[in-house]
């Protein structure tokens, strides 16, 4: 196990109700600036209970709305400016990854001089943030607990992670009331995306024992409560415990110690950047096309175990068989079970026309990933998933 600073600093407040303690924002400042995107936490009636919660803790809310899925780097410039021009203290975000990852970006640069594009382009520039709250009300992308974001330029089918210690939430609301009204389709998606992060960590170019072992009890927590909440969505138990795996599946939790290099997400970010697809349903797509290119006599051993540990598949001799069979119930429990598109064409793509250039891009956020990839490794598993 390699040296490693494991440091979580965001205060979580999880359950029912825990939306109270942002009267605790005062301690930061007299002006907040509100992120948010659609109108989903009006009608959910967030947004009264936290302007109420504010407003009576003395603080003045700017606010930021109209924040999209893949965040574009337009809100960020504009909460910037907003930041700026009234002297605001710090950033609360009221949604999901994206609102969060937004918010992200609007904390450091409003600290920032030059455009915030810079900051995403080089995180290294980032030396400061406004300080960073968060009540989420969709589980998925794990921002609520870690130092990335995701943000795009639509304008150059750019879409970019930006991770920086500065980022880190200080402290977020995780009521899981708060994710009933979650679509089906964007609760599977998100149970994709959680499933995504466990599984890029799981599958890393060395073996930590522990964190295996960890990612394998997230990964069945998934599998067995992703399919309850689309059933039953206001079922609480398992929207708990899809939102606290959110959490842990990005954290440092379940990688501190050992290398991890992601593969499929860089992947899929193109996706993104070049057609706007929803993240989650993307990643679902290509993680089953990505298992079968990469399985080899040297990664057998591992989709051997993952089959055995995660899917309670029976030992055999032959490990191909059953890591054969691993990689199919992984696209079955997307397909079959979340409801999840199985193919690029049933979310719109059905030329290969970016395959090239998507591909380029991709390879150079999957170095020193589980199997390094080329650009034409990347072009037949976007074929693949055709």
């Amino acid at each position: 196990m390699n040296n490693f600073i494991h440091c979580i600093p965001t205060r979580i407040c999880f359950g029912k109700g825990q939306i109270s303690h942002l009267s605790e924002l005062a301690q930061s400042g007299s002006k907040v600036l509100l992120v948010y995107g659609g109108g989903s936490i009006k009608k959910m009636g967030i947004y009264d209970k936290a302007l109420e919660i504010l407003q009576g803790a003395g603080l003045t809310v700017y606010e930021l709305s109209g924040v999209q899925p893949n965040p574009r780097i337009e809100s960020v410039r504009e909460g910037a400016k907003l930041c700026k021009e009234n002297a605001i203290d710090m950033v609360l975000a009221i949604g999901g990854g994206s609102t969060i990852d937004c918010a992200k970006a609007v904390a450091a640069a409003a600290c920032y001089d030059g455009d915030a594009w810079d900051l995403v382009l080089n995180p290294g520039k980032i030396e400061a943030a406004l300080p960073i709250y968060s009540v989420l009300t969709l589980s998925a992308t794990g921002s609520e607990m870690d130092r990335f974001a995701v943000i795009s330029d639509m304008s150059k089918n750019e879409k970019w992670g930006m991770g920086s210690e500065h980022l880190i939430p200080k402290m977020s609301v995780l009521d899981p009331t708060y994710t009933y009204s979650v679509s089906r389709r964007q609760t599977a998606a998100g149970t994709a995306d959680i499933m995504s992060h466990t599984l890029e960590n799981y599958f890393s170019p060395n073996d930590g024992f522990i964190q295996a072992r960890f990612c394998e009890a997230i990964l069945k927590t998934l599998i067995h409560y992703g399919p309850i909440a689309l059933a039953e969505p206001d079922n609480y138990e398992a929207r708990a415990n899809l939102m606290w795996a959110s959490s842990n599946a990005i954290n440092g939790f379940v990688s501190d110690g050992y290398r991890v290099g992601w593969c499929v997400h860089p992947m899929e970010h193109e996706l993104s950047a070049f057609y706007d697809i929803t993240h989650g349903e993307g990643l679902a797509i290509l993680t089953p096309h990505w298992m079968k290119h990469v399985l080899s006599d040297a990664t057998v051993d591992k989709f051997y175990e993952y089959g055995i540990n995660v899917w309670g598949l029976t030992p055999s001799e032959d490990r191909f068989a059953v890591a054969e069979e691993a990689i199919s119930c992984t696209r079955d429990y997307f397909v079959n079970k979340l409801g999840i598109p199985a193919t690029l064409a049933d979310v719109g793509i059905t030329d290969e026309e970016n395959f090239q250039v998507m591909a380029e891009k991709a390879a150079r956020g999957c170095r020193g990933c589980y199997v390094p990839l080329t650009p034409q490794d990347i072009v037949e598993i976007y074929r693949a998933a055709k």
